[in-house]
């Protein structure tokens, strides 16, 4: 905001009043011209219009899906159609909406073709099985099936020896 400055010839206690009256005043105004602005951002806007903004980009809010998330899938919606239909890009939306790593497999021997496996963890699997849901049904390619299968990580611990012994192969013929 700039420093209203008034005329030096109404110097005093008055003309200070009046400055402050008046530059409070043009305070008001522009955090009232910059209010539509601040709400094009999905992060800070105001709920109704991220439900506006939502609409606009195509995406429906889940049932108990946290604001956050909700914010979070309203942000990268233009990025998120770009990647959609390919292996990269799915790993990136996940990544992106916070599920974390996740491996996907296609076209599996003994499987049908069609069939997509997306390997999770298990705390990856039941922290978000409504999101997922979503995300396969509107960024998961065509005419594909997706089955969930989880990665269990295991700590295996392994004795190692040093073995060094000789061999010797003796041949006797008559």
């Amino acid at each position: 905001m700039i420093k209203l400055k008034l005329p030096f010839w109404l110097d005093g206690i008055q003309l200070a009043k009046l400055t402050a009256a008046a530059q409070s005043w043009w305070a008001k105004v522009e955090d009232w011209l910059r209010w539509p602005l601040l709400q094009m951002d999905p992060e800070t806007c105001h709920l109704a219009v991220l439900d506006l903004l939502a609409w606009q980009r195509d995406i429906t809010r889940f049932k108990d899906e946290p604001e956050s998330l909700y914010r979070l899938r309203v942000k990268h919606a233009f990025i998120n159609a770009v990647d959609a239909g390919s292996t990269a890009g799915m790993k990136r939306i996940l990544r992106r909406l916070g599920v974390g790593y996740v491996e996907i497999d296609e076209r599996m021997p003994d499987r049908d073709w069609d069939v997509v496996l997306l390997q999770l963890s298990d705390s990856q699997l039941s922290q978000n099985p409504e999101l997922l849901r979503v995300l396969i049904q509107q960024y998961g390619r065509t005419c594909r099936r997706y089955d969930f299968v989880t990665i269990t990580p295991m700590t295996l611990h392994m004795g190692l020896a040093d073995f060094n012994d000789d061999q010797l192969t003796l041949v006797a013929s008559l």
